[in-house]
């Protein structure tokens, strides 16, 4: 028969190797919602890298010499002046 300093370890033993059991479980819980967390904000990360790409041809295209020029003959009236407009200043 087992004696009870016997029976009181085993007991524990069992509690112990419950308790981490349900410890391993909410940790590998606890993994996997974090890991969807990154996975979220990879992607937006990924959607902000793409925005700012976006933002930049855009800029490139709108600052470009060409439409600048066209915008402002166009728009402004402006125009390369004449040789009879042009005024040095001593």
């Amino acid at each position: 028969m087992m004696s009870r300093w016997m029976l009181w370890t085993a007991i524990f033993l069992a509690v112990a190797v419950m308790a981490s059991g349900i410890g391993v479980v909410y940790t590998k819980y606890l993994s996997r919602k974090t890991f969807a967390q990154l996975q979220a904000i990879n992607s937006e990360c990924v959607q902000a890298e793409t925005r700012w790409m976006r933002l930049q041809l855009e800029e490139s295209t709108l600052t470009s010499y060409l439409r600048v020029e066209s915008q402002a003959r166009n728009k402004l009236g402006l125009h390369i002046p004449l040789v009879e407009e042009i005024q040095i200043l001593r």
